[in-house]
């Protein structure tokens, strides 16, 4: 659980309520490095000389940064993305996203068969791989893990879409 960083022998406390209360009064310094060229600003607070000289309140603060990130993690775990999800990449997640599927909910409700079409109407590139990778994300499996079962009821349905629509075939793969 990172509730505190130390970058070039500073301590960067993550934001919690108390720190933000404590920022009003005594601004710190965000923690900010870079990334691809671009300065970006992390969600941290360097810890100042007043905080080091009272350890009740840095411990305290340290608390609360600790508590915060807690309730953070727990947040992710009980919405989680659908990039969260086992064969789901950020490039799957947007493009489902696209295709109007926008939780993880939504893609357990509609399925993988129902997603694949969507995804299929915006993207010709999709193919039988996509297919089981929507069932393994639903199921909790990598795709390759699939049981041979489904796998193979899932290409007869895969072939049966194919032949009963040739606007599908391209991009079969």
């Amino acid at each position: 659980m990172v509730f505190a960083l130390i970058n070039k022998d500073e301590l960067y406390l993550r934001a919690s309520e108390p720190l933000r209360e404590y920022l009003t009064d005594r601004p710190l310094q965000p923690l900010i490095f870079r990334k691809r060229g671009k300065l970006v600003s992390l969600n941290y607070f360097r810890v100042d000389e007043a905080l080091w000289r009272d350890p009740d309140h840095l411990l305290a603060l340290s608390a609360a940064s600790l508590e915060t990130a807690q309730l953070e993690l727990q947040d992710r775990q009980s919405s989680p993305r659908l990039k969260d999800l086992p064969n789901l990449s950020v490039r799957m997640e947007m493009m489902l996203y696209e295709a109007g599927v926008m939780s993880v909910n939504h893609l357990y409700q509609m399925g993988a068969k129902q997603c694949w079409l969507k995804l299929k109407a915006i993207n010709q590139h999709v193919g039988f791989q996509t297919l089981l990778a929507l069932q393994g994300a639903i199921t909790g499996h990598h795709a390759a893990a699939l049981p041979q079962a489904t796998r193979a009821e899932l290409n007869a349905w895969f072939q049966r879409t194919l032949l009963s629509n040739p606007n599908l075939r391209s991009g079969e793969g």
